[in-house]
């Protein structure tokens, strides 16, 4: 075994956890300077009046990925945490409030669409075996760095042949004709801070990818993920420092040399691994005078993803008859509009875009006995449409609400006994996304691969960034490769 290195990590997200664990376990001395009172990232948990809200991260996919971190360290996940299989996986609502469930069987699935379209199965299964082969072609280059060019162009060929060049939501209606069906064949990029109607159904992987392994919920909720990958981290010997905002990325001859606190103390390191926004920390974490020229107008000048509006609310009654599933999505009848609205025009939309979590549909510990817990996430353009949102958040939370209380949950604001609410400049501001882009870079054919930022750092030795902003990407499976990949690179 190589020496053991001292490796400061930057957030403790689901990226720097994941990169944290393997690197402990292999002997390395690892330190995680997290900014907040508590670890999680994206995937904080709030405590409010009894009700435990999470405050990123719902979709629970692919257990292997914890699986294997658990083995590492010569443990078992479940003596850690419980994970449980949701099916369906989800339940689709149209304008109407007619909903569409998504199960993981192809069967189930197709019973869906025989009430809606009976013509379009035949369709929907060749759209099945169009991802099936997506996701096998492309699945193992999630878990490469694409250090070149050519590394990226190699797999163009496969690009041609399997018609991922085309739009998530043109690859599907390809296949199917039913408006409805299509947006719940296509809604996928959603998840990952992409427009179905652009994003390259190179993307289509993640609907076999929960196929493949299933959707899952964490007993307790993704903070219990959090805290359980926090443990083990620590159990191999690792230390989590709270309340340790990092202010500048050490560099000296173009190496990374350990981390400078916004309190002034220094830690010296071999390596550092940023679980930071990518372009935020670029942009604030090193001095512009050693970044080169072209660094900021090429952050600058990427496409960012989507934002958000997150309201989290407990009621002090439960909703035991109404139509909702543990994961809900809303999509209304204008949704093209809404996605030109919020990705193209970047104002802020009159119709919701609306993702609705009922975690205590399955899990009584995450709510006071006799209640209900939600959040309900809105899709709103990052903060490039320079919407004031000190001035309309109250107003659009009550929009929100009000449709929810109208459609789903009766008397809803009258039984609200617990509730937060975060508008893009939570984002900006205390997660450090820059634009307040929810999802970082947005997904593209050219912001994929070799053309997003990577985890190695181009530009500066012993740097690595994990995250939703370097390759392969947003969404929790994609974000734990990325520390994966950071882990075999300092290894090697």
């Amino acid at each position: 075994m190589q020496q053991p290195k001292k490796i400061a990590v930057i957030g403790s997200g689901f990226g720097g956890l994941s990169a944290a664990i393997r690197l402990a376990a292999k002997g390395h001395e690892v330190i995680i300077f997290e900014k907040h009172d508590k670890p999680g990232g994206r995937a904080y948990q709030y405590e409010i009046n009894g009700f435990k809200f999470d405050g990123g991260p719902t979709v629970i996919t692919a257990p292997h990925q914890y699986d294997e971190l658990f083995e590492l360290a010569g443990k078992k996940r479940e003596d850690y945490m419980t994970l449980v299989p949701l099916d369906p996986f989800y339940r689709i609502f149209d304008g109407k409030g007619d909903h569409f469930d998504y199960w993981r069987s192809q069967e189930h699935t197709e019973a869906e669409i025989k009430k809606y379209s009976p013509n379009d199965i035949a369709g929907y299964r060749k759209f099945i075996k169009g991802v099936t082969d997506i996701f096998h072609w492309f699945h193992p280059f999630t878990e490469k760095s694409f250090p070149t060019l050519w590394s990226f162009l190699r797999i163009f060929p496969h690009v041609i042949k399997t018609g991922t060049w085309r739009s998530m939501y043109a690859f599907a209606a390809h296949f199917i004709k039913h408006d409805f069906i299509r947006k719940v064949a296509s809604f996928h990029p959603l998840l990952v801070g992409g427009n179905p109607f652009d994003t390259p159904s190179i993307y289509g992987l993640i609907i076999q990818f929960e196929k493949q392994w299933g959707i899952h919920y964490c007993m307790g909720g993704t903070g219990a993920i959090v805290k359980a990958l926090c443990r083990l981290f620590e159990d191999c010997g690792g230390t989590i420092q709270l309340n340790s905002e990092v202010q500048q990325i050490i560099i000296h001859n173009k190496q990374a040399k350990g981390v400078q606190l916004k309190d002034g103390s220094v830690y010296e390191a071999d390596e550092v691994v940023c679980n930071g926004d990518v372009a935020f920390a670029y942009k604030n974490y090193i001095p512009n005078t050693l970044l080169p020229k072209q660094m900021n107008f090429w952050l600058s000048n990427l496409q960012y993803s989507n934002s958000l509006v997150v309201i989290y609310f407990g009621t002090k009654k439960k909703y035991t008859n109404s139509k909702l599933s543990h994961h809900n999505l809303i999509l209304g009848n204008k949704y093209n509009k809404l996605m030109r609205d919020i990705f193209q025009r970047k104002i802020l939309p009159r119709e919701l875009g609306l993702y609705l979590h009922m975690p205590s549909k399955t899990d009584a510990t995450i709510a006071p006995e006799g209640c209900d817990c939600f959040y309900v996430l809105s899709l709103v353009p990052n903060l490039d449409g320079k919407i004031n949102w000190n001035e309309l958040m109250d107003e659009y939370v009550d929009k929100v609400l009000g449709f929810l209380e109208e459609n789903y949950l009766p008397e809803l604001r009258s039984n609200i006994v617990a509730k937060h609410a975060v508008t893009p400049l939570h984002f900006q501001n205390n997660l450090n996304s820059y634009k307040g882009a929810a999802f970082s870079i947005k997904p593209s054919m050219m912001q994929s691969g070799y053309f997003r930022p990577q985890v190695k750092s181009k530009w500066f030795d012993n740097l690595y960034f994990v995250g939703a902003g370097v390759h392969p990407g947003a969404g929790v499976p994609a974000v734990m490769a990325s520390g994966k990949i950071a882990a075999a690179a300092i290894e090697q």
